[in-house]
């Protein structure tokens, strides 16, 4: 049987991210670092932030209106790549 654990991060907060986002200049690219497997971040694939908007999850059988979390979205670095033909 495969050995398993549980992975509990700490995500971040709209109120934690504008504290570390407060001194930087307008005009800082941000990148996003984006782990191979739970919390290794050895090899983490590097991307950039594209966009950001409120997103309606699912209710979960739950009475009222979808909970919404706002969601960061991400894509590759600019760059030339190999184009993907399959």
């Amino acid at each position: 049987m495969a050995e398993t654990f549980d992975h509990t991060p700490q995500v971040w907060t709209a109120g934690r991210l504008r504290d570390a986002l407060a001194n930087l200049p307008d005009e800082t690219p941000i990148h996003i670092g984006v782990a191979d497997g739970p919390g290794d971040f050895e090899g983490y694939g590097e991307y950039v932030l594209v966009d950001a908007e409120p997103v309606e999850m699912d209710a979960d059988g739950t009475e009222g209106a979808p909970p919404v979390q706002f969601t960061l979205f991400a894509d590759a670095r600019a760059g030339a790549y190999y184009l993907d033909v399959d």
